[in-house]
């Protein structure tokens, strides 16, 4: 069984490049080679994207893999396959990494211990409903994220395939 996924390098200092590539090459099992290109948002970091088939599990072990790099900012995305939710990981240096499990239509499914978790936090008057509900959806990430992730439009995309 496989599942197919994007790895998305939003931005990453020069330096950091080559030790991605090797904590890609790890997970995914074979060498990998990606396409840099310069990051305008953040002068000085790049970026890369790059579309990956793999055993369910290979998104939360690549985001693993990355998660321990304070400089980088990537999202690592699943597609749902027979027997596995998809999912999504996030990353930024100030707000850390964020998971999600979506649907076959890309949407966030929180789990009800989640929600009433939220609730009671609402309940308690320990934080607002609306920023709880909004956690849980990855807005943080997502507000974050998004001025880089319009820089890599047009980006090359390259399929990387992992022997299963």
């Amino acid at each position: 069984m496989t599942t197919r996924g994007v790895l998305y390098v939003h931005s990453a200092p020069r330096a950091l490049c080559p030790h991605v590539e090797w904590a890609v090459a790890d997970v995914l099992g074979g060498r990998v080679t990606l396409d840099w290109i310069r990051q305008p948002v953040v002068p000085g970091t790049w970026r890369s994207e790059f579309s990956w088939l793999g055993r369910p599990g290979t998104a939360s072990r690549l985001a693993s893999a990355l998660r321990g790099w304070h400089l980088l900012r990537f999202e690592v995305t699943a597609e749902p396959s027979a027997g596995a939710e998809g999912e999504r990981y996030s990353s930024t240096p100030d707000l850390g990494i964020f998971h999600a499990v979506t649907g076959i239509h890309g949407d966030i499914l929180i789990p009800e211990d989640r929600l009433r978790a939220a609730l009671g936090r609402a309940e308690r008057g320990e934080a607002e409903l609306a920023g709880e509900v909004a956690r849980l959806l990855g807005k943080p990430w997502d507000d974050e994220l998004e001025p880089f992730r319009h820089a890599g439009e047009g980006a090359p995309v390259r399929w990387l395939h992992q022997v299963v």
